[in-house]
C-alpha cells in the first residue's frame, strides 16, 4: 500500500513538474517567432548593428591589452589611443601602396570581360560544325535555281558578319554600361561607408575607455545578477579566450598572405602584394574565402599568362598552401578547445552572408566563437555547444 502511494505520489509531482502540452507548444511558438524576429530585426537593421557589433568584437579583443596598461598606471584614453594608431598606422600604409594596383585592375575587369567573351566565342566556333553550311549552297544552286527571288533573299544574310564583327563594340558598350553601373554604386555607398566606419572608431574607442565602468556598474545595480563575482569572471574569462582566438588566427592568415605574396613574387606574378593580402583578408571566412582567392588568382593569370594551362599556376600554388595552413598549422595552434562542426559552420556563414555582406562573413566565426564560449561559461544550451563542436 505505502509502494503504490510512493508511485503514485512521484507520478503527481512528475506530472506537476511538467507544462500541459498546450503551455509548451505556445512557448515554442514564442521561441520560433523571437527568433524569426531577431533575423527580421538583424536584416533590416544592419546599417544601424552592424558597426556596434563589429566594434564590440574589436573592443573584446584590446580590452585585455588597455586591462595590461591600465596595471602599470596607464590611463585607458591613452593606451586606446596607442592601441588604434597602432593598429591603424600599419594598415593605412599598407592601404596607400595597395591603392594603386587595386586600381589599375578594376580599369582592367572590362578588358577581361571583353577578353573572356571573345575566348568563349572562338570556342564555340570551333565547337560548331564546320561543314554544315555546304549541303545548303548545294540545294540552292540545284533546287532554288527557278525562283530567282530566293536569290535576293539569300543576298540578305550577308550582313551576319558584318554584325558578328559589329558585336564587338555593342559588347563592349555593355561591358562599359556594367562598369559604370558598378562604380556609381560604388560612389553612392561610399558616404554610408564612411559613416559607418567613423561609428565603428568612436564605438571602439568608448567601450575600451568607458566599457568596463559601465559593465561593473550593470552588475553591480542589476538585481537579477545574483553572483556579481561570476559575471565579472565571465567577461574576463571570454575577452582573454576570444583575444587568444583572434590574434591567433589574424597571425595565421598574415604569415598565410605574406607566404603566398612571396612564392607568387618569386614567379613573377604583377602584384604579388596584393594578391597576398586579398587572400589573408579572405581566409577569415573559411572555406568559402579561399574558393573566391582562388578564383581571383585564376583571372589574375589568365590576364596576366593568356589562356593557358601556366594561368591556372597561381591559384594551384595557393591552393597548396592554404592546404597547408587548413588541415596542419590552424588545427595543431588552435588545438580541439576551439573546434567547430564544417557543416555547423558553413551554415552559420551562409546565414551572416545573407544578413550583412561580406562583412557578415568576416565576422561569423569570431562571431560563432564568442557565443560558444559565453554559452559554455554560462553552462546554456549544452546541447548546442556540443553541436557546434562536435567531432568530424
Amino acid at each position: 500500500m505505502s509502494d503504490h502511494c510512493e508511485i503514485s505520489g512521484q507520478g503527481e509531482s512528475g506530472q506537476s513538474g511538467e507544462l500541459p502540452r498546450g503551455d509548451q507548444s505556445s512557448r515554442q511558438v514564442l521561441i520560433w517567432l523571437l527568433a524569426l524576429a531577431c533575423l527580421y530585426t538583424l536584416y533590416f537593421a544592419k546599417t544601424l548593428l552592424l558597426p556596434v557589433v563589429v566594434a564590440a568584437l574589436f573592443a573584446l579583443l584590446l580590452s585585455p591589452l588597455v586591462a595590461l596598461f591600465k596595471r602599470f598606471h596607464v590611463p585607458r584614453t591613452f593606451s586606446a589611443l596607442l592601441l588604434l594608431t597602432a593598429i591603424g598606422g600599419p594598415f593605412t600604409l599598407l592601404g596607400t601602396q595597395l591603392a594603386e594596383p587595386a586600381e589599375k585592375w578594376v580599369k582592367r575587369l572590362p578588358e577581361l570581360s571583353a577578353q573572356l567573351s571573345q575566348e568563349l566565342d572562338a570556342f564555340g566556333r570551333r565547337l560548331a560544325p564546320t561543314q554544315a553550311p555546304a549541303p545548303q549552297e548545294t540545294e540552292e544552286s540545284d533546287g532554288l535555281r527557278l525562283f530567282g527571288w530566293f536569290r535576293e533573299e539569300k543576298a540578305a544574310p550577308a550582313p551576319a558578319s558584318a554584325s558578328a564583327s559589329g558585336n564587338d563594340p555593342a559588347l563592349s558598350d555593355r561591358v562599359m554600361q556594367g562598369g559604370m553601373e558598378v562604380m556609381v554604386k560604388a560612389l553612392g555607398a561610399t558616404p554610408a561607408v564612411l559613416a559607418q566606419f567613423f561609428t565603428f572608431l568612436v564605438l571602439v574607442l568608448f567601450m575600451l575607455i568607458f566599457g568596463p565602468s559601465l559593465y561593473s556598474t550593470f552588475i553591480r545595480v542589476l538585481p537579477q545578477v545574483r553572483d556579481k563575482h561570476a559575471a565579472t569572471e565571465l567577461l574576463e574569462q571570454v575577452q582573454r579566450e576570444l583575444s587568444r582566438y583572434i590574434l591567433t588566427v589574424s597571425l595565421i592568415n598574415t604569415l598565410l598572405g605574406a607566404v603566398t605574396a612571396g612564392v607568387l613574387m618569386l614567379m613573377g606574378v604583377e602584384d604579388a602584394l596584393l594578391w597576398g593580402v586579398m587572400v589573408g583578408l579572405l581566409n577569415f571566412a573559411p572555406y568559402v574565402g579561399p574558393v573566391i582567392g582562388m578564383l581571383v588568382l585564376c583571372l589574375a593569370g589568365v590576364l596576366q599568362y593568356g589562356p593557358s594551362l601556366g594561368a591556372l599556376l597561381p591559384a594551384l600554388v595557393f591552393f597548396c598552401i592554404n592546404l597547408v595552413e587548413a588541415q596542419f598549422i590552424t588545427p595543431t595552434v588552435l588545438g580541439q578547445r576551439m573546434r567547430l562542426h564544417p557543416l555547423v559552420l558553413m551554415l552559420w556563414l551562409i546565414l551572416w552572408g545573407w544578413l550583412w555582406g561580406v562583412v557578415g562573413v568576416l565576422i561569423a566565426v569570431p562571431l560563432l566563437v564568442c557565443l560558444k564560449l559565453a554559452a559554455d561559461r554560462l553552462n546554456l544550451l549544452p546541447h548546442w555547444v556540443k553541436l557546434i563542436e562536435s567531432p568530424i
